[in-house]
């Protein structure tokens, strides 16, 4: 039976380890895209004022999609593998962006064979249609260095702001608990992600742009309180997902071994 158990718990780690790590590594990459929410969802444009900046809107990067995720990992990880289990993860995570980035890095540095901009256009049997899209695509090589090779200190700025938010992200939800016990998940749920991310959504602004790109302190302020609504949002409609998930897992585990798991993870 104790096999059983720590098969598991095995089992259950390495599955909310791979849902974790890899989100947050597809989050880096879809980043660099900004896109507008109204007009995704067919609505009009917003337009509020903040810290001096006029007709503000929601246009978000796309790794917002998401992040959520990667909240919602990090505090059913909390609850069944303690806050040591959220920051060795959190490392790992780090160390595997940096590690695809080195690799993107070198990619984008690798001279482009003669025929491979227009050969993904082989399958089109229309030869107007092909000349007009091959043009099109002449600085496909430009393409692939601007979508992936995003600036240094913007992969720093959201390393370190992953880090201090995962970090507190970690700390709050167990000291919550230490208060709560096992009730009220929504409570330590949405109440971590939402200081954690208070400081996300600012430190990766103002390491990228404020002392990076030399942006005003109004606009980094702007735009980071525009994030940080999305975020709260998000955070609140997620919650009934958490209860969802502590189901699944609640069934899949078993009283005995999903009690043990929650006790041992207030001592890590």
């Amino acid at each position: 039976m104790k096999n059983q158990h720590k098969n598991k718990a095995t089992r259950l780690f390495i599955i909310l380890s791979a849902i974790f790590i890899t989100n947050a590594l597809i989050a880096e990459f879809i980043g660099v895209k900004i896109f507008s929410l109204e007009r995704t969802l067919g609505l009009p444009l917003s337009s509020f004022n903040l810290f001096g900046h006029n007709d503000l809107s929601f246009q978000l990067t796309a790794g917002v999609l998401i992040w959520p995720v990667v909240f919602v990992m990090t505090d059913i990880i909390n609850e069944y593998f303690g806050r040591s289990g959220v920051i060795r993860l959190s490392w790992l995570a780090i160390f595997m962006i940096a590690y695809a980035f080195l690799f993107v890095y070198l990619a984008i540095h690798l001279v482009p064979a003669d025929f491979w901009p227009s050969s993904h256009l082989d399958f089109i049997a229309d030869p107007q249609q092909k000349d007009k899209l091959s043009k099109e695509v002449s600085n496909y090589n430009t393409a692939f260095t601007l979508v992936f090779g995003q600036g240094l200190k913007i992969i720093l700025a959201s390393i370190v702001a992953f880090i201090i938010g995962q970090i507190l992200d970690a700390l709050i939800f167990h000291k919550i608990k230490l208060i709560t016990g096992d009730r009220r998940i929504w409570l330590r749920a949405t109440g971590s992600t939402l200081i954690s991310q208070f400081f996300d959504s600012y430190i990766v602004l103002f390491i990228a742009f404020y002392f990076g790109a030399n942006w005003p302190l109004s606009l980094v302020l702007a735009i980071g309180t525009v994030n940080y609504i999305y975020k709260v949002c998000m955070a609140i409609g997620l919650t009934p997902v958490i209860y969802v998930i502590h189901s699944i897992i609640h069934r899949y585990l078993g009283d005995d071994l999903s009690k043990e798991l929650k006790s041992n993870a207030m001592k890590l």
